[in-house]
């Protein structure tokens, strides 16, 4: 079962839901670069459960431990090893799911693939299995802001028929995100939201939604055509995490509804600083799989949670026809949580293609990369 990603920032995660651990080696780092561990945890803490009465109810701290690769506070070059010890596991609310499998959920396409599943929790297909991306991208995230100044925010931009009213006046921290539960930056239109998610939960249903992120301060000359445009990376680590079902850049599906004049991003020279700019951008920053040094904009789809405590109809592991009332702890809405797991698979995809440019060309690393203080302490 692949678990790895990437070229020079290489993340290999492991684990399962209900298992000892989860966690994540983290390969490629540059030696010297300072670890935050607070800031490690402060990611992790945004993807937690138990957060909220609109999350699932299971009571897990995410305490991250370093068991490699750091030394005095910074990295030393050699693989970085993290891990979340599980502590909260309540496997026999599984048991019914051992021989019946969920509608909608991996437990059919695990059995039939590898012919023997870990059914409690949803073992590697569950979303516990993201703690090893977030922590990886903590990393990530640190060494965009103080290399590049990179800055990535997401946000819950709709759930079920409720749409945000924030259109292109994006936030700009993620604390202006988390100003309330939802992760929705419109007050207004996250009250609704709420009321919608706690609505779904009582009726032991879920509920869908979308969610839109922002890279700003993104440099252009990220991302390899042909196989490795930064839209390709982007959309497929997007659409590894469980429950997305669509991924857009810039304009989307929108975009089909204009015609080429009307969608084309006419350039300009910047005054003042001579730089090359877009006057729109409905390119979501991209062009011909290249970053084009305008905000980078994604949205994603999450489709409602497979996991419901309605009555359904399902087969078993002998092909009989039978239902299914699902037991355990779910979340009735995944947006809330997925907003850190959106900004850390963008962050991973991100970093990648940075290293990997500044390795192959060291101009475009003088010109457009700030070098950060602790590079230049480091004796070379």
């Amino acid at each position: 079962m692949p678990s790895s990603w990437g070229k020079i920032f290489k993340v290999s995660t492991f684990g399962e839901s209900h298992g000892e651990s989860v966690g994540v080696v983290v390969e490629g780092v540059p030696a010297g670069i300072p670890i935050r561990i607070e800031e490690i945890q402060k990611d992790l803490n945004r993807r937690r459960p138990g957060q909220s009465d609109l999350t699932t109810p299971r009571d897990e701290t995410d305490t991250v431990r370093i068991v490699s690769g750091v030394f005095e506070g910074k990295t030393i070059g050699s693989p970085i090893a993290l891990i979340v010890d599980n502590q909260n596991t309540i496997s026999k609310d599984y048991e019914n799911l051992r021989t019946t499998f969920r509608p909608s959920h991996a437990d059919y396409t695990y059995q039939v693939k590898y012919g023997f599943r870990a059914h409690v929790g949803g073992g590697r297909s569950s979303v516990r299995e993201t703690i090893g991306r977030v922590a990886a991208a903590a990393i990530a995230r640190m060494i965009l802001k103080d290399d590049l100044g990179i800055e990535t925010v997401a946000w819950v931009d709709s759930i079920g028929t409720v749409s945000s009213k924030i259109g292109e006046n994006y936030p700009r921290s993620r604390e202006e995100v988390d100003q309330n539960e939802v992760r929705c930056p419109d007050p207004a239109s996250a009250d609704l939201m709420r009321s919608l998610i706690l609505k779904m939960k009582e009726a032991g249903d879920s509920v869908g939604g979308t969610i839109k992120c922002v890279s700003y301060n993104l440099p252009p000359g990220l991302g390899d055509p042909v196989y490795d445009k930064l839209d390709g990376d982007l959309a497929k680590a997007v659409l590894s995490i469980p429950a997305c079902k669509g991924f857009e850049v810039g304009s989307g599906f929108s975009g089909t509804l204009l015609t080429g004049s009307s969608h084309n991003d006419e350039f300009y020279v910047e005054e003042g600083t001579g730089r090359v700019r877009t006057k729109t951008n409905n390119s979501g920053g991209l062009q011909g799989g290249i970053s084009n040094g305008e905000e980078l904009v994604i949205r994603a789809a999450f489709k409602p949670t497979s996991t419901i405590f309605k009555k359904q109809n399902t087969v078993n592991l002998k092909g009989e026809e039978t239902t299914l009332e699902a037991k355990g702890r779910h979340d009735p809405c995944v947006l809330p949580r997925a907003v850190p797991i959106i900004e850390a698979v963008v962050n991973l995809v991100l970093v990648d293609a940075y290293l990997y440019q500044r390795a192959i060309n060291p101009l475009w690393f003088q010109k457009w990369a700030r070098v950060p203080d602790y590079y230049k302490d480091l004796d070379l």
